[in-house]
């Protein structure tokens, strides 16, 4: 188990019961504005691993995002997509017909949704409790330790045995050499062919108060576009593989959790608890046109003013690499890097189950 956060007053920990509660009570209403285009939730066996996602023009990525995750042992995809005019709806509609994928639509805005948590919430409230749940967005691919010979079926059972109801992971960018957006990329190509590099370092990490979610910043975000002001970099530290139960809540993307207690799990690079990665492909060639309209739909940012220097330094397609940058070799070169943990495969129960 993982240590645990320190106490708040009696008065912060009702507030957050009550932040749960409303995000819970938003989840069900948003049911309604949910539209079904293939439901195949009847084939949802009790053992599945539920894969939830919310996505808006994401052709580029979905074909190796699926098959990544069916590689990996996912049992059934819950995904929504927000308005797509790329071709990814009909993508989608087409993979949904090997059974594993339950589609919606929703044309609502995505910002007005606590950036798609309402909607996401809804799908785990109703249909993943009491499963292994992975929420993610289509630009991550989750990798971890051991995952050539162990995948997430036997993952989540070592992290059963340990008494562990969550996994924690860095966002991790990936980026290539030369101007951003000027590689080529091929329909269905694993990512991390186009996008060969990251950085190693530097991270930092605290915990913000009173829900005691870790507050992860640095990388190459950090490093290229925040350098002025390191407070608005993105935050990397995410709890995507959830032991879910009905009453649990997003608060902030996966970045932060209620109840509170289950953001213990994750503490970051160099942390004891096993930890994985997420593969960030956001730099893939089709990220300078996707910012451009992202930008103008204003959607991805609470305050989206702040960050119109971002965005005016993305449109200038920077050179992300740098000569600290490493060539990405997989999960076990990022477990000798600190960057996640590898579980004990040999020892399902092993000290600190």
């Amino acid at each position: 188990m993982t240590a645990a956060l320190p106490p708040i007053s009696v008065a912060a920990a009702y507030r957050l019961r009550l932040k749960r509660r409303r995000c819970l009570w938003r989840a069900f209403r948003a049911r309604h504005h949910l539209q079904k285009v293939a439901d195949h939730t009847a084939r949802i066996r009790p053992e599945d691993i539920l894969v939830v996602v919310v996505l808006r023009n994401e052709v580029a990525r979905l074909p190796w995002f699926l098959r990544h995750y069916r590689a990996l042992g996912a049992g059934h995809f819950l995904i929504v997509d927000n308005g797509s005019d790329d071709g990814s709806l009909a993508l989608l509609q087409r993979e949904a017909q090997a059974g594993d994928i339950s589609l919606w639509t929703c044309a609502d805005s995505y910002r007005d949704s606590r950036f798609g948590l309402d909607w996401s919430g809804w799908l785990l409230m109703h249909y993943g409790h009491r499963h292994w749940c992975l929420t993610v967005d289509v630009d991550e691919l989750l990798v971890y330790p051991g995952m050539a010979e162990h995948d997430l079926p036997q993952l989540t059972a070592r992290l059963d045995a340990r008494g562990q109801a969550g996994f924690g992971a860095l966002m991790l960018d990936l980026f290539a050499k030369g101007a951003l957006g000027s590689q080529a990329q091929v329909p269905g190509q694993d990512p991390t062919e186009v996008l060969g590099w990251f950085d190693p370092a530097p991270y930092r990490a605290t915990r913000q108060a009173p829900q005691g979610n870790l507050w992860l910043q640095g990388g190459t975000r950090d490093r290229v576009f925040f350098g002025d002001a390191p407070e608005h970099a993105p935050t990397l530290n995410k709890l995507p593989l959830m032991r879910w139960h009905w009453r649990y809540a997003y608060t902030n993307s996966t970045h932060a959790l209620l109840p509170r207690a289950l953001n213990a799990l994750y503490d970051g690079p160099g942390g004891d608890a096993p930890s994985g990665v997420l593969l960030h492909t956001k730099f893939l060639p089709d990220v300078l046109a996707t910012s451009a309209r992202e930008r103008q739909r204003r959607q991805h940012f609470h305050d989206p003013e702040l960050f119109q220097p971002y965005y005016d330094h993305l449109a200038s397609a920077p050179d992300l690499w740098h000569p600290q940058a490493l060539r990405y070799q997989g999960p076990e070169q990022l477990a000798t890097l600190g960057l996640c943990t590898a579980l004990d495969w040999a020892a399902p129960g092993a000290a600190g189950a």
